[in-house]
């Protein structure tokens, strides 16, 4: 039988998150395959949204498991804010995310412009610019557009290129990257 907390979270879980979140010791990389060296043995995602004020900062993946907990803690931040509505996060996003976070070396959290899309909201915003796509990787929370104000978005798109794990849009004009876990592919927005 599993425990719950009044967080819903299960013991399990929380015993799991609690043991990663006091390791002082630098992540491993030995053990980590491709474009993940970036992320370690542990994975960690920080992110912040202007638009809701809200934060996330949380191990996500320790040692070849995904805390659920976490993940689903992080498809709740990435909803279509316009609407409150959610669809599961592809985790191949998040380890993107941050593989690239680690390669930049920088503790500030993202900020995250846009994750998930519902299809209202994609045909909205499209109807607005020329820069969304029809069938838009964020309606299937597969990408995620962000911004460091530590980095450049030319040191960003360097990163994310180098995973060579999904697609990587370079938005001088709006100031932010595009990641996703689709196709190998870059362009300038």
């Amino acid at each position: 039988m599993t425990e719950h907390t009044s967080t819903g979270f299960t013991r399990r879980g929380l015993l799991r998150a609690f043991a990663a979140t006091t390791v002082v010791a630098a992540p491993t990389f030995s053990k980590a395959a491709g474009f993940l060296r970036g992320a370690g043995d542990i994975r960690r995602i920080k992110m912040y949204s202007g638009r809701t004020g809200e934060k996330v900062d949380m191990i996500y993946w320790v040692e070849g498991e995904y805390i659920r907990e976490a993940v689903d803690q992080v498809t709740y931040f990435m909803r279509d804010w316009r609407n409150g509505q959610t669809k599961n996060v592809d985790t191949r996003t998040i380890d993107i995310m941050a593989a690239v976070h680690n390669m930049l070396e920088t503790d500030e959290p993202y900020m995250m412009l846009s994750g998930y899309r519902s299809p209202e909201t994609n045909a909205m915003l499209r109807s607005r610019s020329s820069g969304v796509a029809k069938n838009s990787l964020h309606m299937q929370a597969q990408a995620a557009d962000l911004r460091l104000q530590s980095r450049s978005i030319t040191q960003m798109a360097s990163a994310a290129q180098s995973c060579q794990a999904g697609g990587v849009g370079t938005y001088r004009g709006s100031n932010f990257v595009h990641m996703d876990c689709g196709g190998v592919r870059a362009w300038n927005g």
